[in-house]
């Protein structure tokens, strides 16, 4: 039986710009793009793990918003489902602990990375749809 992860990611912005972060050069996925985030812990929620996540990986306190999109890839360590929501920064600024860079990044630009295959249903649903206004779209 395949090993199943249960991560989240968090797609925030910033005058209208995606925060992109690059994972750093060990373990998985090393060198790749995506929404900052990891795995949920048992008995937490998704929106709690990506709080927490946040404050672990970039220094950040956030407000997690609504749900994005949930995607499932498998990887040869296992079977990633993924779930993305829209935050905003409430305090910080992004702190490299964990990635090696980030970019924010205008929803136009975000297909020019090379993204980590669980994050690219989020990344071609905010390319094609862009960000919605309220959320600080222009």
């Amino acid at each position: 039986m395949r090993k199943q992860i249960d991560v989240v990611g968090a797609v925030m912005l910033r005058n209208g710009n995606v925060l992109c972060a690059q994972r750093g050069p060990r373990g998985a996925l090393a060198g790749f793009w995506e929404f900052p985030g990891g795995k949920i812990e048992p008995g937490e929620s998704p929106r709690a793990a990506l709080e927490r996540e946040i404050g672990e990986e970039l220094e950040c306190v956030v407000a997690v918003g609504d749900e994005l999109t949930t995607s499932t890839h498998a990887y040869e360590f296992g079977d990633v489902t993924l779930t993305t929501f829209w935050c905003e920064i409430i305090s910080g600024t992004p702190t490299l602990t964990e990635h090696s860079s980030v970019r924010w990044l205008p929803p136009s630009q975000l297909g020019e990375l090379p993204w980590a295959p669980a994050d690219l249903p989020a990344v071609e649903l905010i390319a094609t749809f862009g960000v919605p206004h309220e959320l600080g779209a222009d």
